[in-house]
């Protein structure tokens, strides 16, 4: 571990750019420690993969998607379990960004409760995935369909998810090596794109847009 005390947004923002992000062992260590993993996730902007199931939720059921002013209560929710990375610190950083412009949660909707939702943050046509959290069935995947395809309408060309799970990779996540992330991401960064400039679209368009997949 190491002694990150005092960082900064500004700072946090440069570890990003730099290929590097923060982490704490528990909610209740105070101490961060940057993460450089040899092998890093990668969701597809635009080409999340939605399977037949999925696709048949997101016509048969309310379900709808909002970038959420309501930051703070969707950490909250990520954090909200057994076991978490993120303590006070981070949670004061991710905070500080929002009011900054530079992290954004979305959430969905089904039947007229919450179900799931995530948050990241945001540095030129980059998006950092940093947590997600499922309330109903489906939640949070639905949540990456959505943020897949919002990502893609607002102009990012890379969407990061540190580590690959058995779960974003049933949703068309791979793996790049250091060297071929930092390559993704050097170009994303030298790329405008803006998270708010448009709402997530209704779910009649969202679903109409995978017909075609198998």
């Amino acid at each position: 571990m190491h002694d990150l005390t005092g960082l900064s947004p500004r700072q946090l923002l440069a570890g990003y750019a730099h290929g590097i992000f923060p982490m704490a062992q528990s909610a209740d260590d105070p101490r961060l420690s940057w993460y450089d993993p040899p092998r890093r996730g990668v969701l597809p902007v635009g080409g999340v993969h939605a399977s037949r199931s999925l696709r048949r939720s997101l016509r048969r059921h309310d379900w709808r998607a909002e970038v959420t002013a309501e930051f703070e209560a969707i950490v909250d929710r990520c954090a909200d379990r057994d076991e978490t990375w993120i303590n006070a610190a981070l949670h004061a950083l991710y905070n500080q960004l929002h009011q900054m412009g530079h992290a954004h949660a979305l959430a969905v909707h089904c039947d007229g409760q919450l179900a799931g939702g995530l948050f990241g943050v945001t540095l030129g046509a980059a998006f950092f995935g940093e947590s997600m959290f499922s309330a109903k069935t489906d939640g949070s995947k639905m949540a990456l369909l959505w943020l897949s395809d919002h990502l893609e309408r607002c102009g990012y060309q890379l969407c990061d998810t540190q580590y690959l799970t058995p779960h974003l990779a049933s949703m068309g996540a791979v793996e790049l090596s250091r060297s071929a992330y930092r390559a993704r991401l050097a170009a994303a960064l030298e790329l405008p794109a803006d998270f708010r400039a448009l709402r997530p679209r209704p779910a009649d368009e969202l679903a109409a847009s995978l017909s075609g997949e198998g």
